[in-house]
């Protein structure tokens, strides 16, 4: 297994998956607090909610900014449900893979592969089939300046375990950026940089073969 440092600093490019490596699990945390929201905003979140599942494929150049003042780019490509794919420009030698059941994480320069199922990371609620923010997910914070949405959520049964923040253009409506903090209170922020919705995206790129050399752990195999 690799370490949460290590983890968070190179592959937080996806950020919505800063906690793929299990935790020991807390005391039950109380519930989350949700914002308070007046007519106006609750049509807001209605429309981003709709905006959000009518993403059906997404790819983009991407910058990361990590707390400590490290970055990082690359391109993601994003298929609803469960699919997507994020390759590190170098130096940074991460490149994840989701299948649509498994998140894969490999690190070029350990030759190590790390394996967890979509729904046990925090990338999961982006690639729901369908993105509801209620219920499961708490909505936390919730502002709509001219020309930005940002709202923040955390899960309804285990807050303690980070928050999400998207950011969004409203006119037209349109994801930015989005930042994960981690049980450990460390940040990760992605930029999309010309992002591309809608467009066809090769199914390829999310069959995960093993990259390491034959006899390496796990072995050569492609997942789909």
């Amino acid at each position: 297994m690799i370490s949460r440092r290590h983890f968070v600093r190179h592959a937080g490019a996806l950020a919505l998956v800063s906690s793929l490596l299990p935790l020991a699990r807390a005391l039950a945390a109380p519930p989350p607090k949700a914002v308070a929201l007046g007519p106006d905003q609750k049509a807001d979140v209605a429309n981003v909610q709709t905006y959000l599942n009518g993403i059906r494929t997404l790819s983009s150049r991407f910058e990361q900014v990590s707390g400590d003042g490290g970055t990082a780019t690359g391109k993601l490509w994003l298929a609803r449900p469960g699919r997507m794919r994020f390759e590190y420009d170098p130096p940074t030698p991460v490149l994840l893979v989701a299948n649509g059941k498994n998140i894969f994480y490999y690190d070029k320069e350990l030759q190590q592969v790390s394996e967890l199922r979509v729904e046990d990371t925090p990338a999961g609620f982006l690639l729901r089939d369908q993105i509801v923010l209620s219920g499961d997910v708490t909505l936390t914070k919730f502002e709509h300046k001219p020309g930005a949405i940002r709202l923040t959520m955390v899960e309804t049964k285990e807050p303690d375990q980070g928050s999400a923040t998207l950011v969004l253009a409203d006119k037209p409506m349109e994801l930015r950026q989005w930042t994960i903090i981690d049980p450990q209170q460390k940040q990760v922020t992605v930029a999309l940089q010309d992002p591309q919705y809608g467009a066809p995206v090769d199914e390829k790129l999310f069959y995960w073969t093993d990259p390491r050399p034959t006899g390496g752990a796990g072995g050569r195999g492609s997942v789909r």
